[in-house]
């Protein structure tokens, strides 16, 4: 028996050829064609991916990494069996920290749905990434585990109708959390390199990305500890994203059916383009009117004159127009005489010879009646000394 593919890992020409080999077998024993028999299984496989909340792709790459797990723990306890003789017995109880979660895909617990919607309710300090070209919510264990352990959860729990299991000693934050991994509600990932496996030397210049922004993947072991990273992949009721959509689709129609409009609206709407047209072309007018007048002051009045000096400035759609006119800013540059004149100051004194004077250093003090120090001079001077 051939071990599956790893999730990521293309299958190999023999594994391809086994596969196709079965599926034309199991077709022949249902009267249909390889084709027929594909089209039926794909789409058994998006009505599963349905119930269960997830795309196509999700619930395929789901699928992969279960029957990969479920080969290497075959390979665990075949090896453990030879090495001991028998199998080692599990206990049942609160997984603790590093302890592996099984994956069961089906259909999420409702007390799963209950815990992960209550968790995006909260503040769990999520940080977006980038699972197979989409953008998720990613979390840390332990805020989770803090959010449930906290007071606003044993209150949401004790509400009618909540969904949400009571914390309790026999039901610890763990256990609830474990409740996400089994429905594929949240799922541990880890930063990878989106460059990884393709082949090609690393680019000479660093593309530009977002700060804070991984490309994450999921983990075959589903392991609850808390400075591990998790995904939401449930993200709750679509309504927004739906009216958008609902509304878009209106609209598209309403440009299209244009020709049906009452000819009142119509009119209303030529009028309306035309106004538009005439204050894009005012604003071009007046754009090569400035740009006339600041020539002509710029020769006749220096530095010269800006209508509107704020047009065309990243400011506010008001503040563009804000002054009506003004003039043109001159740059300030420094002098070079009087950077020469900072260095010399600063320079130490040299004799003729080139080498450098060594003087004391002396502070003068000018003092007011009251005693107190009015100014202090913290310059060094150079006091010449009579050679004897």
């Amino acid at each position: 028996m051939q071990a599956p593919p790893a999730p990521g890992q293309q299958p190999s020409p023999q594994q391809i050829a086994v596969m196709q080999q079965a599926m034309a077998a199991e077709a022949q024993k249902r009267g249909m064609t390889p084709q027929q028999f594909q089209a039926a299984q794909r789409a058994q496989l998006e009505a599963d991916a349905k119930k269960a909340g997830l795309t196509f792709e999700q619930y395929i790459n789901q699928l992969k990494q279960q029957a990969f797990q479920n080969h290497q723990r075959q390979q665990q306890l075949a090896q453990q069996q030879a090495a001991a003789g028998q199998q080692s017995p599990t206990t049942p109880g609160s997984p603790q920290q590093g302890q592996q979660v099984p994956i069961n895909p089906g259909t999420p617990d409702p007390r799963a749905v209950a815990v992960a919607k209550w968790l995006r309710s909260q503040d769990l300090k999520s940080r977006t990434c980038i699972l197979n070209g989409q953008r998720k919510d990613m979390f840390k264990v332990k805020r989770a585990l803090r959010a449930i352990e906290s007071p606003a959860y044993t209150i949401a729990s004790k509400k009618k109708n909540s969904g949400l299991p009571e914390l309790t000693s026999t039901f610890p934050a763990t256990e609830i959390f474990k409740l996400l991994p089994l429905s594929l509600l949240a799922l541990r990932v880890s930063k990878t390199d989106p460059h990884e496996g393709h082949g090609h030397a690393p680019p000479a210049k660093p593309a530009k990305r977002t700060k804070g922004l991984w490309h994450v993947r999921i983990e075959q072991q589903q392991d609850i500890s808390p400075e591990l990273h998790y995904i939401f992949l449930y993200e709750g009721p679509q309504w927004r994203t739906k009216l958008y959509a609902g509304g878009a689709l209106l609209l598209i129609m309403a440009v299209i059916m244009f020709p049906l409009w009452p000819v009142k609206l119509r009119i209303g709407v030529w009028y309306l383009s035309m106004g538009m047209v005439g204050l894009i072309g005012l604003f071009f007018l007046m754009a090569i009117f400035r740009l006339i007048l600041f020539v002509a002051t710029m020769f006749t009045v220096p530095p010269g004159l800006w209508l509107y000096p704020n047009l065309f400035e990243d400011v506010g759609f008001f503040d563009s127009f804000r002054p009506v006119w003004g003039w043109q800013e001159e740059k300030k540059k420094k002098s070079k005489d009087s950077k020469k004149g900072a260095d010399n100051k600063n320079a130490a004194p040299t004799t003729a010879d080139g080498q450098t004077l060594s003087a004391p250093i002396t502070t003068t003090a000018t003092a007011t009646k009251g005693g107190a120090h009015e100014r202090r001079n913290l310059t060094p001077r150079i006091e010449e000394v009579e050679e004897d």
